[in-house]
C-alpha cells in the first residue's frame, strides 16, 4: 500500500477572527463528520469555557484527508493545529508550533492584524515557518481586503526586521512572495482571487485553500528509514488507557507494541533515560483518535502506557537514543495565590473538594499539561502561589478547578518581578485601544493614572473612530479592562501583547473606589440596604447570608467603609402607610469571577465556591485589620 503525504499546519489568528468556524468547515468538506448526524458549529473547541468564552484556549489537533490529492494519486493527510489567538494561552501556541511546518495566518476583512496576532504570527516567524496570509470574513459589509493584506504583510515585514537570527529574517522576507488567500469560513468558500470588499469568493468550496497548503508549505522533514525520534507535544487522558501523549514523528516509525527509549528531564535539566513499551498506539482521524499498528515519520499520534510522560519528553531508539531539545515558553508574567477555602462559610457552597491535600494534586495535575505554568509554594502550608502569562490564562484555571467542584481562595493577581542589575523589572505590555473619539481624553487619563506611555495614535479613515497604542506595566493592566468598559460605555476595545522587562514604574492605584465591608454576620436586609443606598452599589441583596469581613459593595469613596448590612428596623406600635413599599432598591451587580478578581484590593481575596463568589477581606476581624494597617504603616515610614 502507497504511503501517504502529509501537511502539518497551524491556523493562527486574533480571538474571534473565524480560526475555529473555517476549520470546522475544512472538516465538513473532507467529509470527516461522515453519518454523525448533526454537527455543533465550532467542534474544535471542545470545552464548555471554549464555547462560552468564544475562544480556543487550548492547542489541539485534527487530521483531514483529501483522498488522491497528494503525489501519484496518493492520499493527502492534512494534520491542522487549532492554536489560541490570545496571548495569555502563548504556551499553547508555542507547543502547537512545534508540531507543524508551516502556518495559515487568518486575519479579519475588516479588522485587519491586531495585537494578538502580532504575538502567534512573532511566534512562527521565530521558528522560521512558511506563512500563508488568509483574509477571512471577506463578505462584511465593511471588508477592506486590499487594505488588511497590505497591513499584513507591513507587520510581516516589521516582524522580520525584529529578528535576531539573520536566516530567520531572511526567511520571514521571502514570505510576501506566496500566495494570498480570501475566504469566508462560515460559507466555507476560498479563492486565491480577491472577490472585492463584501462578496463571497467565486467558488464552491475550500479547494483552493487545500491546493494552497499542498503545494505551497512543505513536507515534513521526516526520516522514514532513519532511527526513531518521536516528540511529546502535548498530554491527554483517558479512563480506559490512562494519559495519552500527542507525539511528532520526526524520524522512522513508532508501533504498537515497540520497546523505545524514553528521554524525560529531572527538575535541574539532567536527561534520564528508560526503556518502555507502547502500550497502545493511536491516530488522529478527522477529529477522533482510533487505534492503529504504526505511525510514520512525518505524520501525528498519540501513545499510552507510560504514566509520567510529560510534554517535551523524546521517544528514541534504545540502541542509538537521539533526545529532541525541549519545549521552552516565554516566562510567566502574572501570579496569584490559590488556597483552601478559609472562610466562615467553608463547605457550604456545593463544593466536595476541600482540603489542601486535593488542591495540591489538581494544581500539580495542571502542570502536567500546562508548559507556560507554575506552581511555587507560600509561607503558608495551604496556599500555593500559581503563575501564569496572564490574568485570563489564571482566572480560566480558577474557573475550571471551580466547576470541578473545588473551594478556593484567591488572591489578587499580581505580577512576577526579577532584579537585573540591582533593580527591580517588572513585566510591560503594549495595549492597543480602539475606541470611539468622544472617549478619546477619559481613555488616556486612564492609561495615565496606571503609568501608560502613547506610543502613537491614528485615526481611523471613514470614520470617528481613533487607535491608541501604550506601553504600560503589565501591573497597571490589572482590573483594567472593567474600568475601561465602563468609560467607553462598552464601545471600547482593548488589545495587549507581552513586550519585555523594564524597571519598575512605581505606585499604580488600584482602583478608584473603596469597599462596603459587613462588619457582623447573619442576614443581610432590605432595611439595612435602604439606609446605606447612598454608600455606594451593592453586591448583596436582601435574605442573602453574610459574614464579618465580606466585601458586600463598592464604595463611593476611595476608603473601605465598615457596615452593619444586617441592621432591622425596630418594631413599634405605630401603623405606617406604604412608605416602605414604595421604595426600590438598585438591583444588586453579582460579580463574575473575572470582575471579583479585578475588583479586589491589596488586603482582599476571592471565596470561590461552585455555587457563589464573594469577595472578603484577607483579614475578617476588623480590630485586627487595623492593626495590621497600623503596622504596615509603621514600616513603610521606616
Amino acid at each position: 500500500m502507497s504511503q501517504p503525504e502529509f501537511r502539518n499546519v497551524a491556523i493562527v489568528a486574533h480571538v474571534d477572527h473565524g480560526k475555529t468556524t473555517l476549520v470546522n468547515a475544512m472538516l465538513e468538506q473532507s467529509g470527516v463528520f461522515g453519518d454523525h448526524g448533526e454537527v455543533s458549529d465550532r467542534v474544535m473547541d471542545s470545552g464548555d469555557l471554549e464555547k462560552e468564552k468564544g475562544i480556543t484556549i487550548l492547542a489541539k489537533n485534527t487530521a483531514i484527508r483529501r483522498k488522491g490529492l497528494g503525489r501519484d494519486g496518493n492520499d493527502l493527510i492534512i494534520n491542522v493545529i487549532d492554536t489560541p489567538g490570545h496571548a495569555d494561552f502563548g504556551g499553547e501556541v508555542e507547543r502547537g508550533l512545534s508540531m507543524v511546518d508551516g502556518v495559515v495566518l487568518l486575519v479579519d476583512a475588516s479588522e485587519g492584524p491586531l495585537p494578538q496576532t502580532r504575538f502567534v504570527l512573532g511566534k512562527a516567524l521565530e521558528a522560521k515557518l512558511p506563512v500563508i496570509i488568509l483574509v477571512n470574513k471577506t463578505d462584511r459589509p465593511d471588508a477592506r481586503i486590499d487594505e488588511v493584506v497590505e497591513e499584513s504583510q507591513d507587520l510581516l515585514l516589521e516582524l522580520a526586521s525584529g529578528l535576531e537570527d539573520p536566516e530567520a529574517m531572511e526567511a520571514a522576507e521571502q514570505l510576501l512572495e506566496l500566495p494570498v488567500l480570501y475566504a469566508s469560513g462560515r460559507e466555507g468558500k476560498a479563492s486565491t482571487t480577491n472577490p472585492g470588499n463584501g462578496n463571497v469568493p467565486d467558488t464552491d468550496d475550500l479547494q483552493d485553500l487545500f491546493d494552497v497548503i499542498y503545494h505551497v508549505l512543505p513536507e515534513p522533514t521526516a526520516d522514514l528509514d532513519g532511527d526513531l525520534q518521536a516528540h511529546i507535544t502535548n498530554l491527554d487522558s483517558s479512563s480506559f488507557l490512562g494519559r495519552i501523549g500527542l507525539v511528532r514523528v520526526h524520524a522512522g516509525s513508532l508501533k504498537k507494541g515497540q520497546q523505545v527509549a524514553w528521554v524525560s528531564h529531572d527538575e535541574d535539566g539532567n536527561e534520564k533515560i528508560k526503556t518502555v513499551k507502547i502500550a497502545e498506539l493511536l491516530r488522529t482521524e478527522g477529529f477522533e483518535r482510533v487505534p492503529t499498528d504504526e505511525v510514520i515519520a512525518g505524520d501525528i499520534g498519540a501513545i499510552s502506557g507510560i504514566p509520567d510522560l510529560m510534554i517535551g519528553d523524546t521517544l528514541t531508539d534504545p540502541d542509538n537514543p537521539r533526545p529532541l531539545p525541549q519545549i521552552t515558553v516565554d516566562e510567566p508574567a502574572i501570579s496569584m495565590t490559590i488556597g483552601v477555602n478559609t472562610s466562615p462559610m467553608a463547605g457550604r457552597g456545593g463544593g466536595d473538594k476541600l482540603t489542601a491535600r486535593v488542591i495540591k494534586a489538581r494544581l500539580d495535575q495542571e502542570l502536567i499539561g500546562n508548559v507556560s505554568m507554575r506552581v511555587l509554594p507560600t509561607d503558608q502550608p495551604d496556599a500555593w502561589e500559581v503563575q501564569g502569562r496572564g490574568e485570563m490564562a489564571l482566572s480560566v484555571l480558577v474557573e475550571t478547578m471551580r466547576r470541578e467542584g473545588f473551594e478556593l481562595t484567591v488572591g489578587k493577581p499580581d505580577v512576577v518581578t526579577k532584579v537585573i542589575d540591582g533593580k527591580v523589572h517588572e513585566p510591560y505590555e503594549i495595549m492597543v485601544i480602539d475606541t470611539p473619539a468622544e472617549h478619546q481624553g477619559a481613555v488616556t487619563q486612564l492609561m495615565a493614572q496606571r503609568k501608560g506611555q502613547m506610543q502613537t495614535m491614528d485615526a481611523t479613515p471613514g470614520s470617528d473612530w481613533i487607535r491608541m497604542e501604550f506601553r504600560v506595566p503589565a501591573r497597571g493592566l490589572i482590573g483594567f479592562r472593567t474600568t475601561f468598559l465602563t468609560e467607553t460605555r462598552g464601545a471600547g476595545i482593548a488589545n495587549s501583547y507581552s513586550d519585555g522587562m523594564d524597571v519598575w514604574a512605581g505606585e499604580i492605584k488600584d482602583r478608584p473606589s473603596g469597599s462596603l465591608v459587613a462588619d457582623r454576620s447573619g442576614q443581610v436586609t432590605q432595611y439595612a440596604l435602604q439606609q446605606l443606598a447612598d454608600r455606594g452599589s451593592f453586591f448583596v441583596e436582601p435574605g442573602v447570608e453574610a459574614y464579618e469581613g465580606m466585601v458586600v459593595g463598592a464604595n463611593n469613596r476611595e476608603e473601605d467603609m465598615d457596615i452593619n448590612i444586617t441592621k432591622e428596623k425596630k418594631l413599634t406600635n405605630m401603623r405606617s402607610a406604604t412608605a416602605e413599599s414604595t421604595v426600590t432598591l438598585a438591583k444588586a451587580h453579582t460579580l463574575s469571577l473575572d470582575e471579583a478578581m479585578e475588583f479586589c484590593g491589596q488586603d482582599e481575596c476571592v471565596e470561590v465556591t461552585p455555587e457563589t463568589l464573594r469577595v472578603r477581606k484577607v483579614i475578617l476581624d476588623a480590630k485586627e485589620r487595623g492593626r495590621a494597617a497600623a503596622k504596615k504603616k509603621q514600616q513603610n515610614k521606616k
